[in-house]
């Protein structure tokens, strides 16, 4: 009975350690982001109007689903890129106040980071210091879209 045990704990941990890991390499500390002129109101929320990467998987999904949150394209450290971060929610935290939104990727950058949409960036830029910087540094992470 005591062998039996033994390897059941070592595949208990095993399955603790490497859910963990994938956990972690979902979030990132430090980012910069900086902002776009996207301005989804202004075009309905159209994707396509926007030429957004995500565009070619996305823009036919519900006008609610696309206004729900504001937008960010992604290029940052840690989680999923290209088509697999398409329509993917990032809960994203200004590391300098602790004012935080949840913003929806639609589209690719190439800062290493993230590039919010102006609406969402001023929503988390609660000091000015970001715009008046031209960026912020903020903290990500993947989060459920709850919808």
């Amino acid at each position: 009975m005591a062998n039996t045990r033994i390897p059941l704990a070592v595949l208990v941990l095993a399955v603790v350690v490497f859910s963990g890991a994938g956990a972690a390499a979902q979030k990132a500390s430090g980012v910069a982001a900086t902002y776009n002129l996207y301005n989804p109101e202004k075009i309905n929320w159209d994707l396509r109007t926007a030429g957004v990467y995500c565009a070619t998987w996305d823009a036919d999904m519900p006008l609610a689903w696309r206004q729900r949150y504001g937008w960010t394209a992604f290029c940052g450290p840690a989680g999923a890129h290209g088509e697999a971060a398409c329509g993917r929610c990032l809960q994203v935290t200004n590391s300098a106040t602790g004012a935080r939104t949840t913003a929806r990727v639609v589209d690719q950058c190439d800062n290493g980071g993230l590039d919010l949409d102006i609406a969402v960036f001023r929503q988390i830029d609660t000091d000015g210091h970001g715009l008046g910087n031209g960026h912020l540094v903020v903290d990500y992470q993947f989060v459920g879209c709850q919808d």
